[in-house]
C-alpha cells in the first residue's frame, strides 16, 4: 500500500502532515475538531477526497468531544462544528459531501452514544471506501494509457490527495502495476509547489519514472513532444462537464488542446456538483503570502498588490474524458455523466 494520508486511531484522527514534505516525513495527530479544521485550512491535508473524508472525522471527533446530554443538544453541536469545518476550504466539493453524509447519519440516532458510535463508524468507513473507490477508478483509467506513454500531472492528485492510493496518479499507479512502462511528467504548481514537493516525491517514492518541470514549461514540453497524455484530478466537477482544479489546470488543458494530446481527469462521484452552475462556485482566494515568499524568503517587493486563486475552471470543450469509478465520461458531458449517475442508483 502506497503513503496513507489521513487515519482514525484511539479516537484520534492521524494524518501526515503535508506542509513538511518533501523533507519530512511527519504525521501529526488530533483529538480536537478545531484543530482538524486548523489542519484543513493551512493545508497540512489537501486535496479534496482526503479533505472529504478529514472533514468526517472532524465531525467524529467533535461528537466525543461533546459535553450534550441529549441527541438534540449533540445535533446542535455537530452543526457548529460543521459550519466550522465546512468554511476551510469552501471550493472542493467532497468535503461538504463529507459533512452532509456524516450529519445524516448522526441524526438517525436515538441516543447520545448510539449517534458517537455511528458517526465513528460511517467515517472510518468512508476512507475504507475511498480507497476501494480509487483503485477502481484506476484499473478503469489505465485501460487509456498504453505502453511507453510519458504523462503529465499538474497539482497532486495522489496518495496525499485522497485517503491513499490516488486519483490521477491512481490511474498512473494501475497503468504502472498493468505492466505498462510510463513516464510521468510533474509541474512544480506554484505557488505552494504540490508538484514539486508532494507529486515528485509520492512518485519517487513508490518508484516510479518522474521528471519535474516548472509550470511555465508546458508549453515547451508539449511543443517538443516530450509528453503525449494529460491526466489531473479535480476539486469539483459540475454536470456540463465543468472542472474547477488546481490553478494552473486550465493553462495545462488549453495547451494540450493546443497541441492535440488527450487531457483527462480523474475523479470519484463524491466531487461531481450536480446542482451548481459555473458562475455559483466559489472561488477561494488565499494568502498574498504564498506567492510573495518562497518559505520564509521575500521574493516580491513591499506591499505589492497579489492575486492569489487556489483555482480555477476548465471548460468542457478542453476535456477528452472524465474517469470515475462507475465508468468514463465524454463528450457531451451532460449527457455521459447523467448516465454514471442513473448507473448508479
Amino acid at each position: 500500500m502506497t503513503l496513507r494520508t489521513v487515519d482514525w486511531k484511539d479516537n484520534s484522527v492521524i494524518m501526515i502532515d503535508q506542509t513538511k514534505l518533501p523533507n519530512k516525513l511527519v504525521y501529526v495527530k488530533f483529538s480536537d475538531y478545531k484543530e482538524v479544521a486548523k489542519a484543513i485550512k493551512n493545508l497540512v491535508v489537501r486535496g479534496a477526497p482526503a479533505i472529504g473524508v478529514t472533514g468526517a472525522f472532524g465531525l467524529a471527533l467533535a461528537a466525543l468531544q461533546s459535553k450534550a446530554k441529549t441527541t438534540n443538544e449533540l445535533i446542535q453541536d455537530l452543526e457548529t462544528a460543521k459550519k466550522i469545518l465546512f468554511e476551510t476550504r469552501p471550493t472542493a466539493v467532497n468535503l461538504s459531501w463529507g459533512l452532509e453524509k456524516i450529519m445524516r447519519i448522526a441524526k438517525q440516532g436515538q441516543t447520545v452514544s448510539e449517534i458517537q458510535e455511528s458517526v465513528i463508524h460511517a467515517a472510518k468507513q468512508m476512507a475504507d471506501d475511498d480507497i476501494k473507490i480509487n483503485m477502481t477508478m484506476g484499473k478503469l483509467g489505465s485501460e487509456l494509457f498504453k505502453d511507453n506513454d510519458t504523462i503529465m500531472t499538474h497539482c497532486n492528485a495522489g496518495a496525499l490527495a485522497t485517503v491513499a492510493y490516488g486519483t490521477a496518479l491512481g490511474v498512473i499507479r494501475a497503468t504502472k502495476e498493468s505492466g505498462k512502462k510510463i513516464k510521468v511528467i510533474a509541474t512544480e504548481t506554484r505557488p505552494v509547489q504540490q508538484g514539486s514537493r508532494l507529486t515528485a516525491f509520492e512518485l519517487k517514492h513508490d518508484g516510479i519514472d518522474v521528471s519535474l518541470i516548472p509550470d511555465t514549461a508546458v508549453g515547451y514540453t508539449m511543443a517538443n513532444r516530450l509528453v503525449n497524455k494529460v491526466i489531473v484530478g479535480a476539486d469539483r466537477i459540475l454536470r456540463t462537464g465543468h472542472v474547477f482544479n488546481k490553478i494552473g489546470t486550465y493553462q495545462v488543458a488549453t495547451m494540450a488542446k493546443r497541441h492535440g494530446i488527450p487531457f483527462y481527469v480523474a475523479a470519484p462521484l463524491s466531487t461531481f456538483d450536480l446542482k451548481s452552475n459555473p458562475d455559483d462556485v466559489i472561488i477561494e482566494q488565499r494568502n498574498a503570502h504564498e506567492v510573495t515568499h518562497i518559505g520564509d524568503k521575500k521574493t516580491a517587493p513591499d506591499d505589492i498588490n497579489v492575486i492569489n486563486p487556489a483555482f480555477d475552471m476548465t471548460p468542457p470543450e478542453l476535456i477528452t474524458g472524465i474517469i470515475t469509478e462507475a465508468g468514463i465520461a465524454k463528450p457531451p458531458f451532460d449527457e455521459s455523466i447523467k448516465k454514471l449517475f442513473e448507473a448508479k442508483k
